[in-house]
């Protein structure tokens, strides 16, 4: 299988993760900054993809949704975790009504 644009980046954050040097890697520094400061940076694109949308710049919206993803492909690598477990999950999920695939987790489970 030839590896998605994900994988791709999944395998450029993990070479940057392993990176001693932050100073000429963005990644390896939001990384080397800990949970906190990747938290903040998905909260910061959240809000920017959500303000795109209500602009209504379908443009806007495609850009600031990449750079969601992206950040969010440096949290799943800052948990040990690749865009292939967030696809299974998917992959586990389709065909399940939302409605009925939240009833099935379980009570202490959020979101």
């Amino acid at each position: 299988m030839q590896p998605t644009i994900l994988h791709r980046l999944s395998e450029i954050i993990e070479t940057r993760k392993r990176a001693d040097d932050t100073s000429s890697s963005y990644v390896a520094k939001l990384l080397h900054g800990g949970h906190d400061k990747i938290l903040k940076k998905i909260a910061e694109e959240s809000a920017e993809t959500l303000m795109a949308s209500k602009d209504g710049d379908a443009q806007h919206v495609v850009r600031e949704t990449a750079d969601l993803w992206f950040h969010c492909l440096i949290l799943l690598s800052y948990h040990g975790l690749t865009p292939e477990d967030v696809l299974k999950e998917l992959e586990r999920r389709e065909g399940v009504s939302g409605i009925a695939e939240k009833a099935s987790r379980n009570v202490g489970e959020k979101g």
